[in-house]
């Protein structure tokens, strides 16, 4: 289990001992390190049965429960800049869990694979603030973080990851935490170029259409060609807002990867486009119009 919140891999009753600091000092403490202690500390000291709950099941021994995860349902996420995405849930719990108290601390969280041993998990840097709506029901706003620049992602990450929840009690080291609560996608930032060339060109002379396909490589922490895709070509006449399909095109491989290149005869005035539709690790993208005068 990979888990991303910069802190030394804690495991067994260890980890559950890392947690249960004073009052004073929880307050002063990363509520993401303390929260990803906590998630390797029961996912590595319970079985792969007894991790794989279904939703409506919580792990551990606090009295609470979580419910109506929302989160977006795609992130694009590149190479160097902080994604932070907004998550909304309902907790409830026992009257013995008092949210105002410095002792306990509620957050969401994202992981990729199963929930009894999850390939990744992602934090947020805060917890969540809860707004109480009964004595024993609360609705929580907390976020995740992802930082691609510092490691937290590889490339076979990408794709659909679940959100799952927590609730921590800092003194007694006691806490629960549920998963299977929502879904959504950690994609590989997608970008798309045009050049159309030459420009101004003679009616019924031909036009070389160039661009680039590239995606984030979350291990290099840079952008590389995005090898044997299918892109579209496509053409908005002069005066029009729509554009129309001309041809597809397949984005280059080896030293050429990436790369696309294709030729169309120029008859009217109009502006060139690459649209990719994109794949279950990578987002969709339209590279920007190049206009093109025919004479």
């Amino acid at each position: 289990m990979r888990i991303r919140a910069t802190v030394a891999a804690v495991t067994g009753a260890l980890a559950l001992s890392a947690f249960a600091v004073p009052v004073a000092q929880a307050d002063d403490s990363s509520y993401r390190e303390t929260a990803a202690a906590a998630f390797d500390a029961a996912h590595s000291g319970a079985s792969k049965a007894q991790r794989s709950k279904a939703a409506a099941a919580v792990d551990g021994d606090l009295d609470a429960s979580f419910s109506n995860f929302k989160i977006a349902s795609v992130h694009k996420v590149g190479t160097t800049n902080q994604v932070s995405t907004k998550v909304t849930y309902k907790l409830t719990h026992g009257a013995d869990v008092d949210l105002g108290s410095l002792d306990f601390a509620t957050g969401p969280y994202i992981y990729k694979g199963s929930f009894a041993t999850p390939d990744n998990v992602i934090f947020g840097f805060d917890a969540a603030t809860c707004t109480e709506t009964s004595a024993t029901v609360a609705n929580c706003t907390g976020y995740v973080d992802i930082l691609p620049a510092e490691g937290e992602l590889l490339n076979s990450d990408a794709g659909s990851w679940k959100g799952g929840a927590l609730l921590l009690n800092y003194n007694t080291g006691s806490y629960a935490d549920q998963g299977d609560l929502g879904t959504t996608k950690v994609l590989r930032n997608s970008r798309l170029t045009v050049n159309a060339s030459p420009e101004p060109v003679k009616k019924g002379k031909t036009i070389t259409v160039t661009g680039a396909l590239t995606r984030a490589n979350w291990e290099t922490n840079k952008y590389a060609g995005y090898t044997q895709q299918s892109v579209k070509l496509q053409f908005k006449k002069k005066g029009s807002s729509t554009y129309t399909n001309v041809k597809t095109v397949k984005s280059g491989s080896g030293s050429s990867a990436g790369k696309l290149k294709t030729t169309v005869t120029a008859s009217v005035d109009g502006t060139f486009r690459y649209a990719f539709a994109g794949t279950s690790t990578t987002p969709a993208v339209n590279s920007a119009g190049d206009f093109v005068d025919v004479k």
